[in-house]
C-alpha cells in the first residue's frame, strides 16, 4: 500500500461541513402533489463519513450551529446517533431573517420521473464557518487525525469557507493528516468566483493525497481536459475517463490515489454503477453494472465513504473502489442521504451480488 497513515490518532476522519436538513415526500411522490414529508439531517460531507462511524472508526465533524434552535438540535442528535463527535460555534439568529440550517427539499423520483432537488441556502449559518472558531493545533497536532476529508461544496459555499478549507489543508499537510479532496463542481456556487475558486481548488488539490470527481468536476475546477460529460454510453467512455485521471496526476503529482464513479441512469430505479481508481501506477476499474436505486442522493458520497474506509483499514488497494463501489450502492437502497452499514458482511455481499437473507 503507498498510502501510509499517521498512528496514534484520535480520530480516523475528520469532515468539515455545513449540516442541514432534507424533506422528502413520502412513497416517492412528487414535491409539489404531496402533503407528508420525512425530515433527516444531511450533508455530503456527513453522508462521506457515515461509511466509517458505522462501522465503528471513530470520526468527527467540524461545523455550526445555530443558537437554540430546535433544528440545531435535532441535528446534533443526528450526529450522535450516527457515532460522530462534532464542534463549532453556536451563531445567534438574530431576527426573524437571520441565520438558519440549509433545507434541502428534494423528492426520490420514480421509474421514467426523475428526481427534482431544491436547495434553499438563504441565511445558510455554515456560510460563517471561519478558521477562528478552530484550534486546529489541537486538533491536527494534539488529538491526531488520520484523514480530512474535503469537500468543493464547503470549499465554493462562501469567501469565509472557502478560506476555511485551505487553512484545514494547510494545518492538515503540517502535522502529517492525509487529504482527502471531492471537487464537488456546483455552478450556482462558482458564478463570479470562477477565478478566485479556481485558485483556491488548485492549492487545496495541490497538497491533497486523494483526489475524486467526476467528469465535470475535474474539468470545471481544476481546468483538466475529460470526456464529454453526461454518462450516456458510459462503458464506451472508460478510456476517455483514464486518460483524464493521467492528466490530472500529472498536473498533481503530489496525490497518490485518483477516483471517478461511472453512472448511466436507466430509469429512477435503475442505474449501471461503476467506478475507476488509479493507486499510484495501477489502475482499478469496475465496470458499470445494474444496481436498483430506492434513492439516489447520496450514492456518491457512499462510494468515496467505502473507498476513504478501505484506505483507513490498511486493505489492499485493489479493494478500496470495490468497497466503496457496495458503500455506493449500498445508500441509493436507504432513504436517508447515508448508507448505514450493519457491518462490512453488509456491504461484501452487495459486491459479490449476494441478496440472500442473512440468518
Amino acid at each position: 500500500m503507498s498510502l501510509e497513515l499517521k498512528q496514534n490518532c484520535k480520530y480516523s476522519l475528520l469532515v468539515p461541513t455545513s449540516m442541514g436538513v432534507r424533506i422528502t415526500p413520502l412513497n416517492g411522490q412528487p414535491v409539489h402533489s404531496s402533503n407528508l414529508f420525512e425530515m433527516q439531517a444531511t450533508s455530503a460531507e456527513t453522508n462521506v463519513a457515515s461509511i466509517a462511524s458505522y462501522l465503528g472508526l471513530p470520526v468527527k465533524v467540524l461545523t455550526t450551529f445555530v443558537k437554540d434552535s430546535p433544528i440545531a438540535k435535532f441535528i446534533k442528535s443526528n450526529l450522535r446517533s450516527r457515532h460522530m463527535d462534532y464542534e463549532g460555534p453556536e451563531v445567534p439568529q438574530g431576527d426573524p431573517w437571520g441565520y438558519r440550517h440549509q433545507f434541502n427539499i428534494a423528492d426520490s423520483g420514480f421509474g421514467s420521473r426523475g428526481p427534482r432537488v431544491q436547495n434553499d441556502r438563504a441565511g445558510e449559518v455554515g456560510r460563517t464557518l471561519n478558521v477562528k472558531d478552530f484550534d486546529l493545533d489541537r486538533i491536527f497536532g494534539q488529538e491526531g487525525v488520520q484523514i480530512v476529508h474535503l469537500s468543493g461544496l464547503i470549499g465554493a459555499l462562501s469567501p469565509e469557507t472557502s478560506t476555511f478549507c485551505l487553512e484545514i489543508a494547510r494545518a492538515a499537510k503540517k502535522y502529517g493528516t492525509r487529504i482527502s479532496f471531492d471537487l464537488n463542481y456546483r455552478a450556482s456556487f462558482w458564478k463570479g468566483r470562477e477565478e478566485e475558486l479556481r485558485a483556491n481548488f488548485t492549492e487545496i488539490a495541490s497538497v491533497s493525497d486523494i483526489l475524486i470527481g467526476n467528469e465535470e468536476d475535474f474539468q470545471l475546477c481544476l481546468g483538466i481536459e475529460g470526456p464529454e460529460a453526461g454518462g450516456k454510453g458510459i462503458e464506451s467512455k472508460i478510456d476517455g475517463f483514464k486518460g483524464m485521471i493521467s492528466r490530472v496526476k500529472k498536473e498533481f503529482p503530489n496525490a497518490s490515489v485518483f477516483a471517478t464513479t461511472l453512472r448511466q441512469v436507466v430509469s429512477a430505479n435503475e442505474h449501471l454503477w461503476g467506478a475507476i481508481m488509479l493507486e499510484g501506477n495501477d489502475w482499478q476499474v469496475i465496470e458499470p453494472r445494474k444496481i436498483n436505486v430506492l434513492d439516489r442522493i447520496g450514492g456518491g458520497d457512499g462510494f468515496v465513504g467505502g473507498l476513504l474506509y478501505g484506505i483507513l483499514k490498511g486493505w489492499e488497494p485493489e479493494k478500496w473502489p470495490q468497497f466503496g463501489w457496495a458503500t455506493g450502492a449500498l445508500a441509493t437502497t436507504f432513504l436517508t442521504d447515508y448508507a448505514q452499514p450493519a457491518d462490512e458482511d453488509m456491504v461484501w455481499s452487495i459486491w459479490s451480488g449476494n441478496a440472500r437473507v442473512k440468518r
